[in-house]
């Protein structure tokens, strides 16, 4: 089967054209005869008409991946990726907080006070990033008092003691409401997400909750509520989303870390285009206990970061079961065996050609030369067959849109206006899928999981760019509702979807610039529970990629 993909037949809208068509698609009468026509347009039918074989709608069990060679606690793994770091002088990593606090050059109070001045400064006014939606600043002065007296006892909790971590505000955190980026989520919970509980045991700092695309329901990052999420490298570029501003804080020099959530890219595209890595791991890796379920079939919750190794120490503290989350029961140890080997000799990397080569000249150029990084270290280049791009998305949309209509839907009922308007139009789509649509969808997601770990039995990786193009600019004209521009959103999830649909893990890690000064994202795909794998091709890429800093930089732990 040759590679195809189905042009984008969806008019650009916003200002009056867009609320005009929102009203129309949630009215009965013409508004759900537009909603089929536009997704007739789109493919709909030839997807409605496949079969899906003798596919059950249930998820296929996912194999246990490679086994552990080198056993290890999540501690020790953690301290272990911050010991691989190669200690760049002008990079503040895990590994550069661990040596300042430890050497006596900065503690985290100095930390502390100096994020928060750049934090009034970058994200105050009306050049603002729009960075945060909830912050405690003396609640984060005293966990970083508590924090440099470990450190001065010596006594770390681990090798992020005194780090400072954002979460995306789709992550509970007590005592702060998780809005997911609504204004009508004000409910202050009381408990710790995992992911949180787990961060503030190894001492992590965390700064706040990020800004995020409302909802999660669009890969672009805008929001109508906080402001919209702006992109340190160029402020008049988006961010990506949904975990729009978890990549901004990080590529802002605010932490050297953050958690973002990843239903259809939503980890790995603001990862590309603010020039950082983002890890979505294999589904249930990392528990979702105290994240508000949005998408129950292809959501997951997981760590951003500067580099490969920093991403790699905090996905060693986070991964594993909870006792709660019943995804996350059945999964083997997850572990970092031959992390730090960069001799790739018996790596196969899967690459479609087309499908690899679809996307804008500057990504697909930076791409190859991720791809020859990996074959220089050994790693050798399998050619696979085109994916099914048109299954694939109405698969994907039909599961991601139809759970996170149900999701919403008593607010929806109670009042469809306090949603901005890009998240009322993906919500109308979602209330038009029919059951024999979802149905049919999950038997197609069983089916292309069963072909892709096929497909992965002569491959170790598949490789692609994250996103078809670097971060486009922003619509300023149409803020702060926004605009719905489906071309952009095909660009920036055209590589996504099938991590999500098969639960396959999948890391974004940064491969160069396009000519703007613009990051390039790389994208690795691997088996269930592979993580360490995509990890050490990751410090591959990356130790080959130019490093640059963005226009808008803070230094946390230079002194003054």
């Amino acid at each position: 089967m040759p590679y195809q993909r189905s042009p984008v037949k969806a008019p650009r809208l916003s200002g009056v054209a867009l609320k005009a068509m929102v009203h129309t698609l949630e009215r009965g009468g013409v508004g759900p005869v537009l909603v089929e026509k536009l997704m007739r347009d789109s493919g709909i039918v030839s997807w409605r008409e496949l079969s899906a074989g003798d596919a059950p709608p249930v998820q296929y069990p996912l194999p246990p991946g490679a086994p552990a060679t080198e056993t290890q606690t999540p501690l020790e793994q953690a301290a272990r990726a911050v010991a691989a770091s190669p200690g760049e002088p002008t990079r503040e990593t895990v590994a550069a907080f661990a040596r300042a606090y430890r050497e006596g050059g900065m503690d985290p109070v100095a930390v502390v006070r100096k994020v928060h001045a750049s934090i009034e400064r970058l994200d105050g006014g009306a050049d603002r990033l729009g960075l945060f939606i909830a912050r405690k600043p003396d609640e984060v002065l005293r966990a970083a008092e508590a924090s440099a007296e470990r450190l001065r006892a010596g006594r770390p909790l681990s090798v992020l003691e005194g780090v400072p971590v954002v979460l995306k505000d789709e992550v509970d955190l007590a005592g702060f409401p998780t809005t997911l980026g609504t204004t009508f989520r004000p409910q202050v919970v009381s408990t710790d997400s995992t992911v949180a509980a787990r961060l503030k045991a190894a001492g992590a700092l965390i700064l706040g909750k990020a800004n995020m695309n409302e909802i999660g329901i669009n890969p672009i990052g805008l929001n109508p509520h906080h402001g919209a999420a702006r992109n340190p490298w160029n402020r008049g570029h988006i961010t990506g989303g949904s975990s729009s501003a978890s990549g901004a804080v990080v590529a802002a020099g605010l932490c050297p870390l953050s958690i973002g959530a990843d239903g259809g890219g939503s980890i790995r595209i603001p990862a590309a285009l603010c020039g950082i890595v983002g890890l979505k791991a294999t589904w249930g890796r990392i528990p979702e206990t105290g994240v508000p379920p949005l998408c129950w079939n292809v959501a997951h919750v997981g760590p951003m970061g500067l580099t490969v190794d920093d991403v790699a120490a905090m996905y060693a503290i986070l991964a594993g079961p909870d006792g709660h989350d019943v995804v996350a029961r059945q999964q083997p140890p997850h572990h970092l065996s031959g992390y730090e080997d960069g001799a790739l000799k018996g790596v196969r990397l899967g690459l479609c050609t087309p499908y690899f080569e679809d996307a804008d000249p500057d990504v697909v150029a930076r791409c190859k030369e991720a791809v020859r990084a990996l074959t220089d270290a050994g790693a050798t280049v399998v050619e696979i067959p085109p994916p099914d791009l048109n299954t694939i998305l109405w698969t994907h949309s039909c599961i991601i849109l139809s759970e996170m209509t149900e999701a919403m839907l008593p607010q929806l009922k109670e009042s469809a206006s306090v949603f901005g308007l890009d998240s009322r139009t993906n919500l109308a789509l979602g209330r038009h899928f029919r059951a024999t649509d979802f149905v049919h969808a999950l038997r197609h997601r069983h089916r292309l999981t069963r072909e892709l770990l096929s497909l992965m039995a002569d491959v170790d990786v598949i490789v692609t760019p994250t996103t078809a193009s670097t971060a486009p600019a922003i619509p300023e004209a149409t803020l702060p509702d926004g605009e719905s521009n489906l071309p952009v959103v095909d660009a920036l999830m055209r590589f996504i979807r099938l991590a999500n649909l098969t639960g396959c893990p999948a890391l974004s890690v940064p491969a160069g610039f396009d000519r703007a000064g613009l990051p390039v994202g790389f994208h690795l795909m691997g088996r269930p529970y592979e993580e360490h794998l995509l990890l050490r091709l990751g410090r591959v890429v990356e130790h080959a990629a130019e490093h640059r800093t963005p226009a808008l930089h803070v230094n946390a732990l230079r002194p003054g």
